[in-house]
């Protein structure tokens, strides 16, 4: 058994998975986990009650997480004219019109996130078969489509993480809450800022039970099964 394996296992032995756990225990038992050779990113995953393939239940927003994701982001811009200047300022990691559209459709995915102004929307459109299976395809209901690009690659650098309802269940939704070095109280204080605006994005349509399972985890750590009712509290 190799040394990642033993650790997981390790980890896994520390808490009683069989019952949820409120989110300050579930943050605790995190930080308890056997230290890696690198800082993990934890992440909180939703399984919801709704089916995100149909059109009247979808699930897709943003969030501003108060202590960000400790991640940076790299942020490519999109746009022409005088928000060149615009974007650059703001700390966009790369910025460009067409030739940056040709350099992606030839395979080239070095960023974490693209911003686009409007006006060039109808060339980004070639895209979609590049960048929406990777869930990086611009769009105006997340703020990536938009005229104000300074401010969108501010907030992004900041801490404002997209998220929406997985392609193939149609029903889960993550997205990183930071990272293990984070203090616990920044941890947990991300982690009800995301819980927040996962129940504002509640469908209108979903009936029953909304948020079924929520599951705490590190990048190579075992899940942590979180109590919704007391996080919802």
């Amino acid at each position: 058994m190799g040394k990642r394996a033993k650790n997981f296992v390790a980890a896994a032995e520390m808490y009683d998975k069989t019952s949820p756990v409120s989110l300050e225990e579930g943050v605790r038992i995190l930080k308890s986990f056997p230290v890696r050779k690198f800082d993990e990113s934890v992440e909180l995953s939703f399984f919801l009650g709704i089916d995100g393939r149909q059109a009247d239940q979808t699930l897709r927003g943003t969030v501003m997480l108060p202590h960000g994701t400790g991640k940076d982001i790299r942020i490519v811009v999109i746009t022409q004219g005088d928000l060149v200047a615009e974007a650059e300022e703001a700390g966009a990691d790369h910025v460009g019109d067409a030739e940056m559209i040709a350099r992606m459709e030839k395979g080239w995915l070095d960023f974490d996130l693209v911003i686009a102004s409007p006006d060039m929307m109808g060339q980004v459109g070639k895209l979609g078969r590049v960048l929406g299976p990777r869930g990086l395809m611009p769009n105006p209901k997340t703020g990536t489509v938009t005229r104000e690009v300074g401010q969108a690659v501010r907030e992004a650098k900041a801490g404002r993480i997209e998220f929406r309802a997985d392609n193939k269940s149609g029903n889960n939704a993550q997205g990183p809450i930071g990272k293990l070095s984070f203090a616990e109280d920044a941890l947990i204080e991300n982690a009800k800022a995301f819980t927040s605006a996962i129940m504002r994005a509640k469908p209108s349509v979903s009936k029953g039970q909304y948020v079924r399972k929520l599951i705490l985890s590190s990048t190579m750590g075992p899940g942590i099964r979180i109590d919704p009712s007391a996080l919802a509290a």
